[in-house]
């Protein structure tokens, strides 16, 4: 069994968790997995979950562990997405934040949402973008593999944050810097979107920015309602998309 303990410690994935399903199908069955953890190679997380002793965890490769232990798909998104493609406008000061975003059939458990980590954790349970992956890509961070929402993906997931209406001038910072989305991929993210301020706002700020991808998109195909949204309580009223919006940022030039 020295053996076969060496060989999960040595692809077992570094600054992560295992869990007690994965260790199993590595040959190490549960009784032996509580017998290490009593003679020290293990530390207990959470029921069914492990360290290897002496290592701290860190998010992003717990994410990963969970995603490619447990066969399901939480993605990093919104901010954190865009700064790991290298579309962050500013640095943020302290811990820095990740934001992670599942279906409910991904739902994390309240141990990794809930925990304290190297990174904050803000987490959504949605499907406005559907239950599918759609312009989510596997991208390699520090040796990890994470589901990472594309561009396109993840400015509307700051979009779609509760946030969001008191940070617009800050999000259209990031829109203008989005010179090179792909508008086959916009049209179908768009079309996918469940959510009427999303889009309508998207749609504005894509305009407003005036980038060349959004003149190659049908908004037509695109159903924004017809109800007035009061995207913040004050401002002013943008009547194409018949929404209101800060006055900062509808004045911004």
């Amino acid at each position: 069994m020295a053996t076969k303990i060496q060989q999960i410690l040595e692809s077992a994935p570094r600054n992560s968790v295992l869990f007690s399903s994965w260790l199993s199908a590595q040959g190490l069955d549960t009784r032996s997995q509580h017998a290490y953890m009593k003679r020290g190679w293990f530390d207990h997380v959470s029921k069914g979950v492990y360290k290897v002793h002496g290592t701290t965890p860190q998010l992003l490769a717990i994410i990963s562990a969970y995603n490619t232990q447990q066969g399901k798909s939480c993605i990093v998104g919104a901010y954190t997405a865009l700064d790991l493609r290298g579309y962050s406008h500013y640095l943020p000061m302290g811990k820095p934040t990740a934001y992670l975003f599942t279906d409910k059939e991904n739902k994390l458990p309240t141990w990794v949402s809930g925990g304290d980590w190297d990174m904050h954790v803000k987490y959504m349970t949605t499907s406005f973008l559907g239950n599918g992956l759609l312009g989510v890509n596997t991208m390699k961070v520090d040796g990890h593999d994470l589901l990472v929402s594309s561009p396109e993906r993840a400015i509307m997931e700051c979009l779609y944050m509760p946030s969001a209406s008191s940070s617009l001038l800050d999000i259209y910072y990031i829109m203008e810097g989005l010179t090179t989305l792909r508008p086959q991929l916009v049209q179908s993210l768009l079309e996918t979107c469940t959510s009427l301020k999303v889009k309508r706002l998207f749609l504005y700020m894509a305009e407003k920015a005036n980038h060349p991808w959004y003149k190659a998109l049908n908004t037509d195909r695109v159903y924004n309602g017809t109800s007035r949204l009061m995207i913040t309580p004050t401002g002013k009223h943008i009547k194409k998309y018949n929404m209101t919006i800060s006055k900062e940022l509808a004045e911004y030039e």
